[in-house]
């Protein structure tokens, strides 16, 4: 029998919002119809949260930095929210730093409640139709996003989208993971790996220079296992950085490994996507109490998204992320937990 979606608050609007409960193996999560959140996280064995994220609805609305949410229609950044699609300019809203696009622009998709499609013991659908002309997007956006969860314990993330007319669409799951103690701390001390040996260094407003540049004898060289806190002596790099997978959309492939210092436990992160976003969780938290009252700290988590490179259609040589009418986007993306 399908668990039930609860209600779980409504929106300044006055629009419903529900949570569904999925479980199956050690792992068991809990989802938002509000921006596809997972809205938390848990691992049989391991108390805290694996997630950051909120007991209640309202702080989602009002201080939520992306907190498990599916981010687009173009997740990360677009310069200054300008691109071209067959010649024809468009001009998406502002909102990162009131320079660029980030993530969709300030009302994108993780600010929208979903439909609640269908629903079972281990997983959840959800669907959104992202309006032609929202954040300055051309084109009706058909999006459905199932979260399953596969024993023993993986979060498996099935996103799919349709259009009317030729857009953008680079979707992104935002979770923000701590291994350890659910945010109460930071993460330096996780040991962390990326199946790279390229990333895109970014301008002082984190725009990719268009350059392609190796990892080899840098900071971002995580092929072998090592903390994400800087060597002694060595500064402390903010990361928010792309890590270059592969050219183009791929079959699903390894990209990332974690593991909490204290706790032991494991992430891998699977994706066909040819882009990795890896974010150190360099924000301040905002001062509400999160998931088990945690207060959230800068670098409070680590945020490893899977998706198209950033800035793409303003660099034709990056994988582009363009969908025609007729075609389907599809992304498959994967959380794989281990206890130690």
């Amino acid at each position: 029998m399908a668990a039930a979606a609860e209600p779980f608050g409504k929106t300044a609007a006055g629009e419903t919002v529900r949570r569904v409960r999925i479980s199956a193996g050690r792992l068991t999560a809990y989802v938002l119809t509000y921006g596809a959140v997972v809205q938390d996280l848990r691992l049989a064995g391991h108390e805290p949260p694996l997630v950051l994220g909120f007991p209640d609805f309202e702080p989602y609305e009002t201080h939520s930095i992306y907190y498990g949410a599916i981010v687009g229609r173009y997740a990360n950044r677009i310069a200054h929210g300008r691109f071209s699609i067959d010649g024809e300019r468009f001009q998406a809203t502002p909102g990162a730093r009131g320079i660029h696009t980030l993530h969709g622009g300030p009302e994108g998709i993780d600010r929208r409640v979903w439909q609640l499609a269908d629903h079972g013991d281990d997983f959840v659908t959800l669907t959104l139709r992202d309006r032609d002309g929202e954040m300055g997007f051309p084109g009706n956006l058909d999006i459905a996003c199932t979260y399953r969860i596969l024993p023993p314990g993986t979060l498996a993330i099935e996103l799919s989208a349709t259009c009317d007319r030729p857009t953008l669409c680079n979707l992104a799951h935002h979770g923000w993971f701590n291994l350890d103690d659910g945010g109460a701390g930071d993460i330096f001390r996780h040991r962390l790996v990326i199946d790279a040996g390229a990333y895109l260094p970014v301008d002082a407003t984190l725009i990719p220079t268009g350059q392609v540049e190796p990892v080899d004898g840098t900071a971002f060289d995580f092929r072998v296992a090592r903390t994400i806190a800087a060597a002694p002596g060595e500064p402390q790099v903010a990361y928010d950085h792309n890590w270059c997978l592969a050219a183009a959309r791929r079959p699903l492939a390894r990209a990332a490994w974690v593991q909490g210092a204290a706790s032991g436990v494991e992430m891998e992160v699977w994706t066909t996507e040819p882009g990795l976003q890896f974010f150190g969780g360099g924000a301040p938290g905002p001062d509400v109490p999160g998931l088990l009252g945690r207060r959230y700290g800068t670098n409070a988590a680590i945020c490893l998204e899977p998706q198209v490179w950033p800035d793409s259609p303003n660099h034709p040589w990056f994988p582009q992320a363009v969908l025609r009418p007729g075609e389907q986007y599809r992304q498959r993306s994967e959380y794989r937990f281990r206890s130690a």
